[in-house]
């Protein structure tokens, strides 16, 4: 639990399940949800794959798995084929590859962006039909554009909006300028959240050039609204962060708004 620019951590070192989601999300609508790997023990990540399939079969939720798998590892084929055994809910995987020079934000212990066998590794998803959630900086968007264009018949999943942390010109020129290129590749979608991670104290006004550019740039039919609970949770409640969504795009048409907060995540994720 080091020093992550999130203020206390406390909060999170706590159980959050489903019924402290349906709690949070009383009242506004929640109907389906994906569960986005939590950082299990990363020697035996398909027991999250396995204990999540008994939590939905108990409670309905999640409805999609997204899931880790290393992709540099030796064994990384069979970890697949066990996730998949595990849960026929299983959608995805994450491995979270941001890298920054600033410790507070490097999240991924090399640069496998870097790594041809890596690469190559990724590849395997499409014999899934499974995507991959990309969890990355503006400096390394060139690189996964590269990526997804390798691998045409893998969705994307760009995460919390890029993660545009760098407020400074040249930060925010550089997350524009990578955005759009992986606007480019028409297999690349992206979420739109996690405001707080890189705006602690986000208000209605800071986060709207984030969510309406990528919507322009994207496009409706390939961004979706995500709420990045619990961690978000440190930030704003679940009611004020679905609020700011709806006031934003607020001048959208319906068919719009119906695949912000719903279809293009139905469709992405299978839900």
């Amino acid at each position: 639990m080091h020093d992550r620019g999130w203020g206390d951590l406390s909060p999170l070192q706590r159980d959050y399940l489903v019924a402290d989601l349906r709690a949070d999300a009383a009242g506004l609508g929640l109907d389906r949800s994906v569960h986005v790997q939590a950082n299990f023990d990363p020697e035996d990540p398909v027991a999250e794959t396995a204990w999540l399939e008994k939590i939905a079969n108990a409670d309905g939720f999640p409805h999609a798995i997204v899931a880790f798998a290393d992709f540099s590892a030796d064994g990384v084929q069979t970890q697949l084929e066990k996730h998949a055994a595990a849960s026929s809910r299983m959608r995805g995987v994450r491995q979270v590859l941001n890298r920054h020079s600033d410790p507070k934000l490097n999240r991924a212990p090399k640069d496998y962006l870097a790594d041809e066998r890596w690469q190559a590794n990724l590849g395997l998803l499409e014999r899934y039909g499974w995507s991959f959630d990309a969890q990355v900086y503006w400096q390394q968007m060139p690189t996964l554009a590269k990526l997804a264009a390798r691998y045409p018949r893998i969705p994307f999943i760009l995460d919390h909006a890029g993660m545009p942390v760098e407020r400074d010109t040249a930060g925010l020129e550089g997350w524009r300028r990578g955005m759009q290129a992986l606007a480019a590749c028409p297999n690349v979608a992206v979420k739109l959240c996690g405001y707080g991670m890189v705006d602690n104290r986000w208000t209605e006004d800071s986060i709207r050039p984030f969510v309406l550019q990528p919507i322009e740039w994207f496009g409706a039919a390939r961004c979706m609204f995500g709420s990045n609970f619990p961690v978000d949770r440190l930030m704003a409640s679940y009611a004020r962060l679905w609020g700011a969504y709806r006031a934003i795009t607020a001048g959208f048409s319906e068919g719009e708004k119906a695949l912000l907060f719903r279809g293009t995540a139905t469709r992405v994720y299978r839900l």
